[in-house]
């Protein structure tokens, strides 16, 4: 059986210049990103804003390429997420309820994303949070004021006026370096 693909929002932000990542829980209870199915008509990045626009609140600007990938099993399935890297710009009300969105410092992220998690699941995510670090890092040093707006898209998420509130569909905004 073939596989599915998903993306993920590996959100971040920089706090008393430490790095920080958002992460959302599941109806489970278990910690993870704000990820979901791609959606059709829209870009692996695009969806990936959405869905940490509707599980987190997000708005910030998010990477187009992916910069890892991760595999986990679902309904027997293997499903292989597409993780985009996101600077938080700020955080509005999630549209999805019970999602508990909420900061934590890179070692305390990565022992939430192994809770109740399974040696090769846990040490997935613990590769994820690492190349994400070593990604911002890297651009920190490259770019100590801001990052390089041609690797990233900034979005912004709004709903139509048509629409029911709380209720899709959201249109995503793409916003070039001089914040048009």
């Amino acid at each position: 059986m073939r596989g599915r693909e998903q993306v993920a929002a590996v959100c971040y932000r920089l706090r008393n210049r430490k790095i920080e990542f958002l992460l959302v829980q599941t109806r489970g209870g278990r910690w993870t990103f704000p990820k979901g199915s791609a959606e059709p008509g829209l870009t692996h990045a695009q969806a990936a804003a959405l869905e940490a626009f509707e599980e987190a609140g997000v708005h910030g600007r998010m990477e187009e390429a992916s910069f890892a990938h991760y595999t986990r099993r679902k309904g027997g399935a293997e499903v292989v997420v597409n993780a985009h890297l996101c600077e938080v710009l700020w955080l509005g009300p999630p549209q999805e309820a019970n999602r508990n969105p909420s900061w934590f410092p890179t070692e305390k992220a990565k022992r939430k994303l192994r809770e109740d998690r399974n040696g090769t699941d846990a040490s997935e995510f613990s590769r994820v949070v690492d190349r994400a670090l070593t990604r911002i890092q890297k651009q920190r040093r490259l770019f100590p004021v801001t990052i390089d707006a041609m690797q990233k898209v900034q979005f912004t998420l709004d709903r139509p006026k048509s629409s029911t509130a709380g209720k899709g569909p959201y249109l995503i905004r793409r916003k070039d370096h001089s914040g048009r």
